[in-house]
């Protein structure tokens, strides 16, 4: 026993299955949309983004033309593995382009100059937890489309503009959905990033949508209550698929909640389109893997 037994080909797969597929969390979430959707459109437009889906398993290609932008999240109780993960996965990924899994879309974010290969600096963006006691390696990649991104909002509020029963946050949560309207490629999912500063807000908002099973319940009972209720007002906006109208404008609404100042409460509301491409695996001492987001539930 070795590092986990992690291999670069198996690491090259992982994101090979990430460009290709969609998680199990969100196509159940779509087919159960569109086998209740009443709007002929919607039908249509849900069915098209499940053949999508269907085509590109079956052909071995990308199931969206864009690559996304690649964040791993790593948690761990010791060391070993973690560095060979941390040196593959940036080599696997410009391989994965170079092999046409991934369209080459990283740049200079100034001189906006593209190396051709999803390479650069903080590309991938590596999160790493530090667990003591944990036994296994869990790893998430996550590809998280880009377009997306530009209906994201960030906002310092106040106690005052929290309002009675949070209505100023959920407030907030609704007009930042329907400003954005078919920008994220809806049905999307939503992850709302809640206290620290903004820089904390923001990477909980990444990372409750990008780690989280999408089906599943959040276990602070006040913030499943309000999860299922900002879904189920999102969703009866009417914004529909795509954009064209229908009863599901969002498949998931998770959030992060970390502490923050007296002063302030800092908010950062952020979509993910419906293309999940993202997988997680648990890596254990003996060679076993667990894959996470992977079974109907």
């Amino acid at each position: 026993m070795a590092n986990f037994n992690i291999t670069y080909e198996e690491v090259l797969g992982w994101i090979r299955q990430s460009c290709t597929h969609v998680s199990a969390d969100s196509l159940e979430l779509l087919t159960k949309a569109r086998d209740a959707e009443t709007n002929p459109g919607a039908v249509a437009m849900l069915s098209s983004m499940l053949e999508n889906v269907q085509l590109a398993d079956q052909q071995d290609k990308p199931v969206c033309q864009s690559p996304g932008f690649p964040t791993v999240y790593i948690s761990f109780g010791s060391e070993e593995g973690v560095d060979l993960l941390s040196e593959y996965i940036p080599k696997a990924l410009v391989e994965a382009t170079g092999k046409g899994y991934a369209r080459p879309s990283i740049v200079h974010s100034l001189t906006r100059h593209n190396p051709g290969n999803n390479a650069g600096d903080g590309v991938p963006n590596f999160e790493y937890k530090y667990k003591p006691g944990q036994k296994f390696i869990e790893m998430i990649l996550s590809f998280k489309g880009c377009g997306a991104e530009l209906g994201n909002i960030y906002k310092t509020m106040t106690t005052a503009q929290l309002g009675d029963n949070l209505k100023g946050l959920k407030d907030l949560v609704y007009e930042t959905v329907i400003n954005a309207g078919g920008m994220p490629c809806p049905p999307s999912a939503i992850g709302i990033g809640i206290g620290g500063q903004m820089d904390v807000a923001a990477k909980l908002s990444r990372e409750a949508i990008s780690t989280r099973d999408w089906r599943d319940k959040n276990p602070d009972p006040q913030l499943n209550q309000l999860e299922e209720e900002l879904l189920a007002n999102i969703n009866r906006l009417g914004i529909g698929p795509a954009g064209i109208g229908g009863k599901t404008t969002c498949l998931a609404v998770k959030i992060g909640l970390a502490a923050t100042h007296t002063a302030i409460c800092p908010v950062a509301i952020n979509f993910h389109c419906w293309v999940a491409r993202r997988i997680g695996i648990r890596l254990y001492p003996d060679g076993r893997r667990e894959f996470l987001f992977a079974k109907e539930q």
